[in-house]
């Protein structure tokens, strides 16, 4: 049997991207217009430049500057969302902190710091999750895309905070999967490897990244993350949920 072409379309569908001001995020928000979604850019910084851009290619975008822990905040970009677009159909739980955080050993990790990567990283998604799954209910389809890290299957050490809060990324998406699959909503993650985005390039950090634990030898760009989430938010991943997708050379082969 032939693959559907059209399955892999999302013409009509409306998306929501959250941390879609700059780097993988505004990455995401464009693939998703380019295969014709109506684009909603979620981000704590204003993320109207992405959606200006999606709109000069010719597509519909909208952006909400909004702290993703805000539950109330949250709920009411959504409801804007849908009286803009229609519908609720496609939630890509990017936003996370990673970027600005520092290598430290567990016993100089303070409680607040751990705390505050968690009510990002993890909180945030719940919250994004809760505010559209009502709106999915009710149509009855629903693509919901988690944002994990490659860090949460290997483990990285002075990254106590950020490990723990993707590897809560791949239980929540697992419960929720179990939660709302009879809604018609599917809800899978993407777990990138380390991903050369403005903040990684910008970071002295990472510009020296052994490459020789991949597979594939080279460098990880956002656009390598673009085919596995439009195939996620898409019908032709219609009976696949609760999984997490490594992308990452295969550096984790699961």
């Amino acid at each position: 049997m032939t693959p559907d072409a059209n399955a892999f379309s999302l013409a009509g569908r409306s998306a929501l991207v959250t941390g879609a001001a700059q780097g993988i995020g505004a990455a995401y928000a464009m693939a998703l217009a380019a295969a014709g979604a109506i684009v909603t850019a979620l981000d704590l910084v204003s993320p109207a430049a992405v959606a200006e851009q999606i709109r000069a290619k010719g597509s519909s975008a909208f952006d909400e500057t909004v702290d993703i822990t805000d539950e109330a905040a949250v709920t009411a970009a959504v409801g804007r969302m849908k009286d803009k677009t229609g519908s609720v159909d496609i939630l890509v739980n990017n936003a996370a902190m990673f970027g600005t955080l520092r290598h430290t050993p567990v016993l100089d990790l303070s409680v607040e710091d751990f705390e505050q990567v968690m009510r990002v990283n993890v909180t945030g998604q719940f919250v994004c999750a809760k505010a559209v799954i009502p709106h999915m209910r009710e149509a009855g389809w629903g693509r919901i895309v988690n944002i994990s890290s490659g860090a949460a299957l290997k483990g990285i050490p002075l990254m106590l905070h950020y490990t723990t809060s993707k590897g809560a990324v791949v239980a929540l998406t697992r419960a929720l999967a179990r939660e709302v699959g009879s809604d018609g909503i599917t809800v899978n993650a993407i777990a990138p490897g380390l991903t050369q985005s403005e903040s990684v390039r910008n970071n002295p950090r990472y510009r020296s990244t052994p490459l020789q634990n991949r597979a594939i030898n080279r460098d990880q760009l956002p656009e390598d993350l673009l085919g596995p989430l439009v195939f996620l938010c898409s019908e032709a991943s219609a009976f696949m949920t609760g999984q997490t997708i490594a992308v990452d050379g295969g550096s984790v082969m699961l």
